[in-house]
Parts: C-alpha cells; sequence; structure tokens
C-alpha cells in the first residue's frame, strides 16, 4: 500500500500516514518508488522553516499538515517519458513517502522535475541525479552529501571574505553534521582555530572527531580561552546562545551567520545584539552565485574534490542504522525531533 507520512505544520510532534493511491501517468510524468532516505536534523529544520523558507511547497499536503522532505533513493516504477526507463535509479529529494510521481526534463545526469508547483522554488532541489547501484557509501552519502554542500559553500563565502579577519570561528551545535563538515574543511585549510560549542553528552564526540581545536560547553562560553576576533556560525538557531556569544565579543566578533535550527524550539526572538548583525545564509543562493562566477564545471570539480575525501572518511566516525516500515519512520522522526539520535548515528530508512 503506498502512503504519505504527514506532519502537522503547528505541531511536529502531530504525525499521520495517509494513504496514496497511485494516479495514471500524463505524458511526461514518471512515477518512482523511494527506496530510502536519510533522516537528520537538517530535516526537522526543513520543517521548522516549512512556512518562512517554502519547503512545504515542495511536496503538497493536506490541510494543516506538510510532508518533510528528505534526501534518498528512488527507481523508477512506471514511466510515461520516453526517456526514462523503469528500473533506472536516481538520488534526490523526496517527501517522506512510498511514491512519488514526477514531470520530468530530462538533463546531462540525469532530471529536473518540471511540475509547475515547483517552478516558484530553489531549482538544485529540483534536480535529481542518475546513479548506479549501491557502492557500499550509499547511506552516508545520503545522509551527509545535502549537509556538506552547505559546509563547502559556508567555507567557500569564509574564503572569499578572507575569514572576516577572524582568529577564531565558533561553530554552535558542534556535533551536526553540516557544522562536522564546515569544521573538517576549515581545519584542511589552516589558518584559523576551529571552536566547537556543544553540550555535555556530546562533548566527547565532538574531540574525538579531531576536527575542532577546541570544544567549549555552552555553559562555559562566557569564560572560556577562544582568541578574537572571532566568526560566529550558528547551526542552532537558540536565541539565548547567539547572545551569549554576541555579548562574549560584541565589537571584536567579526560575523555572524545563521544556518539551521538543531535547538528548534529554543526561543528565536532577539533583542538587540553588540558587534554585527547576524545574517542567515541561504544555500542555494550562494550556489548560483558561484555557478555564475566560476568557468563551467569549476563549481563540480571543487565541490568534488572536498566532497570525496570527506565521505571517505565518514564510515570511521559515522554508525548508519536502518528501519524499514511505517513504524520505524513514525519512531525515527519523533525521535529527531526530540534531538534523541546520538550525533555518531545516522538514521537511513526504507518505506
Amino acid at each position: 500500500m503506498a502512503w504519505d507520512f504527514v506532519v502537522a505544520k503547528g505541531d511536529l510532534r502531530r504525525t499521520e500516514f495517509r494513504d496514496a493511491a497511485p494516479a495514471p501517468l500524463n505524458d511526461g510524468e514518471v512515477r518512482l518508488a523511494i527506496e530510502s532516505f536519510a533522516l537528520t536534523a537538517n530535516n526537522i529544520t526543513y520543517a521548522v522553516f516549512g512556512e518562512m523558507m517554502k519547503y512545504w511547497d515542495f511536496f503538497p499536503g493536506p490541510d494543516g499538515f506538510g510532508r518533510v522532505p528528505v534526501w534518498g533513493h528512488a527507481r523508477v516504477e512506471a514511466s510515461a517519458h520516453p526517456d526514462i526507463a523503469v528500473g533506472q535509479r536516481f538520488y534526490g529529494y523526496w517527501p517522506m513517502s512510498t511514491h512519488l510521481t514526477v514531470l520530468a526534463k530530462p538533463g546531462k545526469t540525469g532530471f529536473t522535475d518540471a511540475a509547475p508547483h515547483r517552478q516558484h522554488l530553489a531549482v538544485v532541489y529540483n534536480q535529481y541525479q542518475a546513479v548506479g547501484d549501491d557502492d557500499g557509501l550509499e547511506a552516508h552519502k545520503a545522509l551527509l552529501q545535502p549537509l556538506f554542500i552547505t559546509s563547502f559553500l559556508i567555507e567557500d563565502q569564509f574564503d572569499e571574505n578572507g575569514f572576516y579577519g577572524a582568529a577564531s570561528v565558533i561553530l554552535s551545535s558542534a556535533s551536526s553534521k553540516t557544522a562536522i563538515g564546515l569544521a573538517a574543511l576549515l581545519k584542511r585549510r589552516g589558518g584559523v582555530k576551529i571552536v566547537g560549542l556543544t553540550s555535555p553528552r556530546n562533548k566527547a564526540f565532538v574531540e574525538g572527531l579531531g576536527f575542532y581545536d577546541a570544544v567549549v560547553l555552552y555553559d562555559d562560553l562566557a569564560s572560556a580561552p577562544i582568541e578574537g576576533p572571532a566568526a560566529f556560525v550558528d547551526f542552532a538557531g537558540d536565541a539565548a546562545v547567539l547572545a551569549s556569544v554576541h555579548n562574549r565579543f560584541a565589537d571584536d566578533l567579526k560575523a555572524s551567520i545563521l544556518v539551521g535550527g538543531t535547538h528548534w524550539e529554543a526561543p528565536r526572538a532577539q533583542a538587540a545584539l553588540p558587534g554585527p548583525t547576524p545574517a542567515f545564509f541561504f544555500a542555494p543562493d550562494r550556489m548560483a552565485k558561484r555557478r555564475q562566477d566560476w568557468a563551467p564545471g569549476e563549481f563540480e570539480r571543487r565541490y568534488g574534490a572536498a566532497w570525496s575525501g570527506f565521505v571517505a572518511d565518514a564510515p570511521q566516525w559515522l554508525t548508519v542504522e536502518t528501519g524499514q516500515g511505517r513504524e520505524a519512520v513514525q519512531a525515527a522522526y519523533l525521535a529527531q525531533v526530540d534531538g534523541g539520535t546520538p550525533a555518531d548515528v545516522g538514521v537511513v530508512l526504507r518505506p
């Protein structure tokens, strides 16, 4: 039985399964059976910012409910497009569902979903890449690739701006996969101290990664020995953490970049802060800029070189746990909402 997993937009802990009988295909449409998808804190961020950033618009749900986007792999189950064959596999952006029907527009490496309701949305989310069978790293790729591209783009922005003149770069939610990717890239480049902010339960894990020069508990930030000037990248989305960094460094804080919302239930309302005005980072905009700035193929070359080294080492610190079926999907989602998934675990689900 085909189904959609839906989440109440006003209460992310309220979930339902809705049966979804596939409709006959129109010309150019392709129905894909979703084989597996990764579930991380990033997907909860999609839900938290679903209205503001239009994440709910990709896969419309019933009134009051949304379908949380995820990254993973699917296989063509039925095709009404002459250039896309039954059995082909694709990596990309899916709903938490058993199936997705797209209006396929084939390209060099896959296809774009040309469905009218997706045309006002960032194109990077509408592109699907043709892939072969699992190469042994498929689960790690699904878990990390959507996050690492954000890490890569933030590090590129730092490089373009001379690291804003900072001696230290501070990352909140240092155990999150996007922060880990950024820390790894900054460590490889060198030239700045990388400071990770984390909770007591994740401190040992973060220290063991070897990407951070210092690991500081949130409660110790005010007195921790951190060299200034500093730049801050906020993956937590917690107003109290943001304020503590700004109050600690004030005018010695040279950049404040907002990325995620791992502390999604923490207050976001913010009084005036000393230092720079926090600026929201939106990866698709940065990607579009670099594709214009650089020669054709240069973005893919630079990103590919950074990504291949990072994913090859990922099994050393990230253990993959799998689940299958409705109960597993619901349990994993609720655990992620409540922050119960260990930092060294990546969850991959099969509908």
